[in-house]
């Protein structure tokens, strides 16, 4: 039989090396602004956000508000890229105030053949200005199965780099179940309720963390 070679001294040290390897692998990125003073959370999309396939008020934002005391605001429009949603992000989302902007982009960009670093790039850009203006900033991530895969990755790598919460997969079993869709790839209202859920359930520590910091006192 042959012998183990490590002396305990050596298998700790290897051990808890790996231990903090895997730690830091694992650790989640500090979000910025996480002490805003904003007063609204602003949904910044397209056809997604906009809720298109539902009646008013079946909108994703629509539902979102009805789980949170913060007022929701509803800055999507149908068939946006990110190109246009660059120019109208002053207007439509830092003069609202925003104590959270929630980013859903990149399903029109794809459709139009705009190249992914033209996105990214706008991406970054919408992020920085919220984040300029004090916001705390959710990336969305509509990829489902292949569709819109080649974003996923990018996505989370840029909400990592830039400080923002990733919001994985919210369309996730809904276009592929036609109770919870209006067409191949628009949820109807029961489908942007379950987005609205799922949003809800990733920002709320950061949104609870932001009231905590609120009522703590300064720091002499």
């Amino acid at each position: 039989m042959r012998k183990n070679n490590y002396k305990p001294g050596i298998l700790f040290f290897i051990l808890f090396g790996l231990a903090v390897v895997f730690s830091a692998g694992c650790a989640k990125t500090e979000v910025r602004n996480i002490d805003s003073s904003g007063k609204s959370i602003v949904c910044f999309g397209d056809s997604i956000t906009f809720g298109y396939g539902a009646e008013p008020g079946g909108d994703y934002p629509s539902a979102l508000a009805k789980m949170t005391s913060i007022p929701v605001i509803n800055a999507g429009i149908d068939g946006d890229t990110s190109t246009e949603a660059l120019e109208r992000v002053k207007s439509d989302v830092l003069d609202r105030n925003p104590i959270m902007v929630i980013v859903e982009f990149g399903g029109n960009d794809f459709l139009r053949k705009i190249p992914q670093d033209v996105t990214l790039n706008n991406m970054g850009k919408i992020i920085d200005a919220a984040h300029a203006g004090g916001a705390m900033v959710a990336v969305v991530d509509i990829s489902t199965g292949l569709i819109l895969k080649q974003y996923r990755s990018a996505f989370y790598n840029l909400a990592r780099e830039k400080g923002a919460i990733f919001i994985p997969h919210v369309l996730n079993g809904i276009i592929t179940n036609p109770s919870l869709k209006s067409d191949f790839i628009h949820p109807n209202a029961a489908g942007y309720n379950v987005i609205a859920q799922r949003i809800y359930r990733t920002i709320t520590p950061y949104i609870n963390k932001n009231i905590l910091a609120k009522k703590l006192p300064n720091k002499l």
